[in-house]
């Protein structure tokens, strides 16, 4: 049976993928370089310098990246100010709340930074554990997060259910032992994801209740 449910925070509670991905396209459009979806989304729900070096390779000037990386953050920063919850996210959580699950969060964000948004959206006191890369060797894709999360909660991880929007974050949970219902956002509803145990358009397609349903009718998916 679920006993927990263990969310991701970006692109998945707050849509930020989306916002990066617009961001880091204007900004290397002055650099006369166009970005595609296809190049970007392996950064998705992890950390890492790849894209970056990938930045650099392209343009052709080593450390030029540094430069457009800060150009980024302050663009993401200004558009990130009035940006609400995604659709289902607070209902999802009201709803934990009342069946008297754990709720969890698991990210490869730092805790400055998911709590900064949490406390503004009003959200930051469902959690009762939280995990960031502050607390981790290695982020996502790598399974330390969610097992963290679940050891926390004393429960054990196939107890527990895991919502994601990223590869990234799919290969972590699933590793880790949880079941995975995926919610992709824009920028990461082409990536191929497998082994997931439910995927959902938006949190709006069925209420929790009705996938706990499933999850504990079902065995989980390896």
């Amino acid at each position: 049976m679920i006993k927990a449910v263990v969310f991701d925070f970006d692109g998945l509670i707050l849509d930020t993928e989306s916002v990066w991905f617009e961001c880091y396209q204007e900004v290397l459009r002055g650099y006369k370089m166009e970005l595609a979806l296809e190049q970007f989304a392996p950064s998705i729900g992890t950390h890492g310098t790849e894209f970056l070096d990938y930045i650099d390779l392209t343009l052709k000037q080593p450390g030029i990246s540094v430069e457009i990386d800060k150009a980024v953050s302050l663009l993401h920063q200004q558009k990130m100010e009035h940006l609400e919850a995604r659709a289902g996210v607070k209902e999802y959580l009201e709803e934990a709340q009342q069946l008297g699950l754990n709720i969890g969060l698991a990210t490869s964000s730092n805790r400055a930074w998911i709590e900064r948004f949490l406390t503004r959206l009003g959200l930051v006191d469902y959690f009762q554990v939280i995990r960031t890369s502050d607390d981790v060797t290695r982020v996502k894709p790598d399974p330390e997060l969610y097992t963290q999360v679940v050891t926390a909660m004393g429960i054990a991880p196939a107890e527990a259910l895991a919502f994601e929007d990223s590869l990234n974050g799919l290969t972590a949970a699933k590793a880790a032992g949880l079941r995975c219902t995926i919610v992709p956002n824009p920028v990461t509803s082409f990536l191929p994801f497998e082994h997931n145990d439910l995927r959902l358009v938006s949190m709006t397609d069925m209420t929790l209740s009705e996938i706990l349903d499933r999850m504990n009718e079902s065995t989980p998916k390896g």
